[in-house]
């Protein structure tokens, strides 16, 4: 038997998730984010406002740092989540949300990926132990994954970028996006489309 529930859906912003550009699309349920790229406007799922449940309900994932310079420099082809080996100075940094993923970028090196230049501030009741900021940390990823995406930066010349840091079952994650660079009107049109959707926004809170 299959049950088809529907419910009204209301177009606002959570906590200033204005990263990619784009609103958001709040649902009981299923979560979205709609953003422009060079065909038109899309919408994707929007991994970090929930995961799904087997009951159907969406759990919380906390966000830690989100990367906006790269959705404003770059498209996003596909999205890759990944644990990182931390120290555990740098998981009580990221508790306080001391992180920035703006200079980051992955490397790929002896079938390996990395993280590299991603600023994690120093614990402030750490001592003489505590991490370097910007040290490389290994990504956990499936070999088969690591060997995936360095085929299509070799093949289709994309680049790999931090696109978000988050807590999910009580793991730091990161989402990592396969990315395409903009060209400048690129940028023009998505600066135009976020713009017009600002003002869209205004006037509906405006006539409420």
């Amino acid at each position: 038997t299959i049950v088809l529930i529907t419910a009204r859906a209301s177009m606002t912003r959570v906590n200033g998730a204005e990263d990619d550009g784009g609103m958001v699309c709040v649902r009981p349920v299923v979560e979205c984010a709609i953003g422009t790229n060079a065909v038109g406007d899309f919408a994707v799922p929007l991994q970090l406002a929930g995961e799904q449940t087997p009951s159907g309900f969406s759990k919380p994932v906390r966000r830690i740092a989100t990367n906006r310079a790269a959705y404003h420099n770059y498209f996003v082809v596909e999205t890759i989540e990944a644990g990182m080996e931390l120290r555990g100075t740098e998981i009580k940094s990221l508790r306080d949300g001391g992180a920035n993923l703006r200079e980051g970028f992955i490397r790929i090196n002896g079938g390996e990926a990395w993280l590299v230049n991603v600023h994690i501030s120093p614990y402030e009741q750490g001592n003489v132990n505590n991490h370097d900021p910007r040290r490389e940390r290994k990504l956990l990823l499936h070999r088969a994954e690591i060997i995936a995406m360095g085929t299509k930066i070799k093949q289709k010349g994309l680049t790999l970028v931090p696109l978000r840091m988050y807590w999910k079952r009580n793991h730091a994650k990161l989402e990592i996006g396969l990315v395409k660079g903009k060209r400048l009107y690129d940028k023009r049109e998505a600066i135009a489309a976020r713009d017009a959707r600002r003002e869209i926004d205004r006037a509906v809170k405006t006539r409420a």
